[in-house]
């Protein structure tokens, strides 16, 4: 079988996942599952940025050991990929032995290719996104763009650094040529802009002090530890045997896809690219863009009280329906926004009213005339299944997940349609064929909704088979 690696970013575990994870978290599993559907062999990895610096202070406001911390927190995100159906078939830890070993390996095979060497340095260091910044890159007030009024930390220390500049030429040819392919169009265009300035050399580690002794030690230099996204980045390797298991790690790198946030675009389109091509190591094949989710216009924030925890939405609502919510409601490659009014009311249409209703209607149809699923269907329906097959697999392997479950949702309507054009309750010449081809497509609406929402597209496929079954999707009382 084709192979199919697919990855999500590495969440920080400086606190408890947020509803912005979840979107991810699905995403990535609806670009495993399709691929898995399609008889390929696919392994979809996620893990937890355990070594970042803004865990270590975190863990000591909380006033408790790292190690403890980082271990609970991590368990949290493995849990609510658990929760939402994510099929993971590994979570690499950042604390593994295995990891820390592979990225001694990496860093070794960058300096062997004469890309780190030793050097002073004094720069502005956000906690938040793990970077250093220079002047030019901070907002009109000189706060780092992602963290706004968060101060930015003065850091002069002595640490390891990389040749970034050495690639400049080198990744704008990749990203022009598509080698390494960005989606969409307008985040390659800012990557380039970006590579198109004057690139700088990248510290790669910090002080032991600093770092408060946490992390991957650098080899042969026990006074520093490895910087969070030299290492981090790795956990793609690290997790399919890179160091440890050769056979493993030959068979499914480099990845297919790699789902990341806009806010890291530049360390898996820039850093992590020139890490791989110093060590002479294989591209990843497309990093796939998303943008961020708002709640009610604003970015979600501990300060403003925001957060939207997604554990308590998959107890209320059920996993599919935030699934659902997430994959049809935000733009697949933009900014999106959640509220429980904009929640409730894409429940209540699109899943209760439509195919939850549908469904009702087929098995009590079915029950009625003790039916069973046929194994062809007539033209009536026949063009219109086969044309939503044919854009969900379009916009699938473009990741617009929104517009493929759009494309299954006119399905519905159009079955919709028929059923009262043909009043199929009403005993007639063609009544059983009706009912043939509306279990015929509801069926095959089952399967298409495998990848999004795989607990109903078992519950479709299971009611069929009996005749008989409970509603999909409770209407929500107003």
């Amino acid at each position: 079988m084709e192979k199919f690696y697919v990855t999500s970013a590495i969440p920080y575990v400086n606190a408890r996942p947020h509803l912005g994870h979840a979107l991810e978290f699905v995403q990535a599993d609806v670009i495993s599952r399709f691929h898995r559907q399609k008889g390929e062999d696919v392994l979809l990895l996620s893990g937890s940025d355990d070594n970042a610096l803004k865990n270590v202070q975190a863990a000591e406001q909380a006033g408790v050991p790292v190690e403890q911390f980082v271990e609970e927190n991590g368990q949290l995100f493995f849990e609510l990929a658990q929760a939402l159906g994510v099929h993971l078939d590994i979570f690499q830890r950042g604390t593994s032995k295995e990891h820390h070993s592979s990225s001694q390996k990496l860093w070794e095979l960058c300096r062997k290719a004469g890309d780190i060497y030793k050097d002073s340095y004094e720069g502005l260091y956000c906690v938040g996104c793990e970077v250093f910044y220079v002047r030019g890159e901070l907002n009109e007030k000189g706060e780092c763009p992602e963290h706004p009024g968060k101060k930015l930390e003065k850091v002069s220390e002595e640490n390891y650094f990389f040749r970034l500049s050495k690639y400049q030429k080198q990744l704008v040819e990749l990203l022009e040529k598509d080698e390494l392919r960005i989606i969409p169009e307008s985040r390659k265009n800012e990557m380039l802009a970006f590579l198109r300035e004057p690139l700088q050399d990248i510290s790669i580690s910090r002080s032991n002090e600093r770092a408060r002794n946490w992390g991957v030690p650098v080899p042969e230099d026990e006074g520093q530890r490895m910087y969070v996204w030299f290492d981090a980045l790795n956990i793609y390797q690290s997790g399919i045997g890179f160091g440890s298991d050769e056979g493993k790690y030959k068979k499914w790198w480099p990845a297919d896809v790699q789902v990341i946030g806009k806010g890291i675009a530049r360390f898996h389109a820039v850093y992590w690219p020139a890490f791989l091509l110093s060590a002479g190591l294989p591209l990843p094949k497309v990093l796939f863009v998303h943008g961020y989710l708002t709640v009610e216009g604003k970015k979600m924030s501990k300060s403003v009280g925001n957060v939207v925890d997604p554990f308590e939405l998959i107890e209320r609502y059920g996993a599919d329906a935030l699934r659902y919510f997430l994959l049809r409601e935000i733009p697949a490659s933009e900014d999106g926004d959640y509220s429980r009014e904009k929640f409730e009311t894409r429940y209540n249409a699109d899943l209760a009213s439509g195919l939850g209703n549908l469904t009702a209607r087929v098995l009590t149809l079915a029950e009625k005339n003790k039916m069973k699923v046929p194994k062809r269907v007539g033209d009536r329906l026949g063009s219109a299944l086969r044309g939503a097959k044919e854009k969900l697999e379009q916009d699938l392997s473009e990741f617009q997940f929104g517009s493929a479950l759009g494309a299954i949702w006119e399905l519905i309507t159009i079955c919709d349609r028929y059923i009262e054009a043909k009043k199929p309750w009403e005993e007639s010449e063609e009544q059983e064929e009706v009912i043939a081809d509306l279990m015929f497509v509801l069926r095959e609406i089952g399967d298409m909704l495998k990848p999004f929402l795989p607990e109903t597209s078992e519950r479709i496929v299971a009611q069929l088979k009996t005749g008989k079954g409970e509603s999909l999707f409770p209407r929500i009382a107003s």
